[in-house]
């Protein structure tokens, strides 16, 4: 991988070269950038679009909240099984019928989810919605970072601006539309996957599929490379304490959904700004590996608050704890994309297996170990440690992940001259 090798400055030039980038990051994109963009947000609000609904969801089909969670769980896990097939399915067919593939089932399993009569098959439905945003998230950074003028570095920055933006306006469309009913958030996000659906399909160039030979198998063969291995893994640890905020939160407060949906819009927004302005800011000031180390150690402070806490701490940390997300998710995206001499969709589809597996156990285990136990706070103080296996890990494979005074993917963002 290329190297770019930055040297400490003043703060005022650190903050200087962080607006440099993410106007660099923006300006002059093409068409298909910002369509595919605009799709990843309205996918993206799928993940927190059901937050302020699930105690609604839970009185109105008569379900605990272990039952309830699954709703993650089961989209997650079905998720990263899929994605394993993204990388040969854009091989053979083509990026841009891949996205319509994804959108097209989104549209479909949204819209039936909001029929549901049971929490059994809502969560069913659930899984099939979460099959086609695998088909979608795969391929849409791949679209992005294939067409966006700057490099890949301004790819990564718009997809996690996207990423941002969507798990932010998430969880305030659920709240508007779960005062309607829990039913009507679903309903809306399939007209608006579909409005995607619709941009996609006619603004997208048409593919020019290679039809060269992607293996099922290609994904996981990638990670035996030692340092995307090393980052997928930590990410799993990293993405379990994620799920553990996004899936339990809203029990544990027990707040109304819109509430549930301003307390999830303020961490979204940290987490949209920290990705985009201050990721590149303190990877520019550190180095790309002790910036992760920082940030991952900071979300466990914020999760052994979130266990210690009363619920003013624990919704004051949740919004908090969005800045660190926001600054791992660039972090994590930039590494997996740049570490290994794999191709980018399948080196991504690999990383992503592993990172979102993490994700559906945490959304998996976090109301059963709150049952078990009798304790709501106990499932983050479990994540503080799942966590701090992240950071081991990270730390034991560094020296595989690169120079932890290089910044392989975020210097050129960072006022670099072109």
């Amino acid at each position: 991988m290329t190297e770019v090798t930055v040297t400490t400055g003043s703060a005022d030039s650190a903050s200087g070269h962080g607006r440099a980038g993410l106007l660099d990051a923006v300006k002059g994109q093409p068409r298909a950038v910002w369509v595919t963009a605009f799709a990843a947000v309205i996918a993206f609000m799928g993940i927190g679009l059901v937050d302020p609904i699930l105690k609604s969801i839970a009185a109105g089909l008569d379900a605990t909240p272990s039952q309830v969670t699954l709703l993650f769980s089961s989209y997650i896990f079905v998720q990263v099984f899929v994605m394993l097939l993204t990388g040969m399915f854009t091989a053979r067919f083509g990026a841009k019928t891949t996205v319509l593939t994804g959108l097209t089932v989104i549209v479909i399993f949204s819209a039936l989810s909001g029929t549901s009569t049971s929490i059994g098959e809502l969560v069913g439905l659930r899984a099939f919605w979460g099959a086609g945003n695998a088909f979608f998230i795969a391929t849409a950074l791949s679209v992005i970072v294939g067409s966006a003028t700057g490099g890949q570095t301004a790819a990564i920055l718009l997809y996690e601006a996207a990423l941002g933006l969507g798990i932010s306006v998430g969880p305030l469309v659920g709240a508007a539309l779960g005062n309607i009913s829990w039913r009507a958030p679903f309903f809306g996000t399939a007209v608006l996957m579909g409005a995607a659906l619709v941009l996609c399909l006619t603004q997208l160039p048409r593919d020019e599929p290679t039809r060269s030979g992607v293996s099922l198998g290609a994904p996981l063969r990638a990670l035996r490379h030692r340092g995307l291995l090393t980052v997928a893994m930590s990410g799993f640890f990293y993405n379990y304490g994620f799920f553990t905020v996004l899936a339990w939160t809203p029990f544990v407060l027990g707040w109304g959904p819109t509430a549930i949906g301003l307390l999830f819009f303020g961490w979204g927004l940290l987490v949209a700004i920290s990705s985009v302005v201050w990721a590149p800011r303190l990877a520019a000031r550190v180095g790309e590996v002790p910036a992760m180390l920082l940030a991952l150690g900071a979300f466990a402070v914020l999760l052994l608050a979130d266990g210690l806490g009363s619920h003013a701490v624990v919704a004051a940390v949740t919004v908090l704890v969005g800045a660190c997300c926001g600054l791992l998710n660039t972090f994590y995206t930039g590494a997996a994309m740049s570490v290994s001499d794999a191709p980018r969709p399948v080196a991504s589809a690999g990383y992503n297996f592993l990172r979102w597996f993490g994700g559906g156990l945490g959304a998996f285990f976090v109301s059963r170990i709150a049952e078990w136990s009798g304790d709501d706070q106990l499932p983050f103080l479990i994540a503080v440690l799942v966590v701090a296996l992240g950071a081991a890990t990270l730390l034991a494979g560094r020296r595989s992940v690169g120079d932890p005074h290089h910044v392989p993917e975020l210097a050129p963002a960072l006022g670099e001259s072109n």
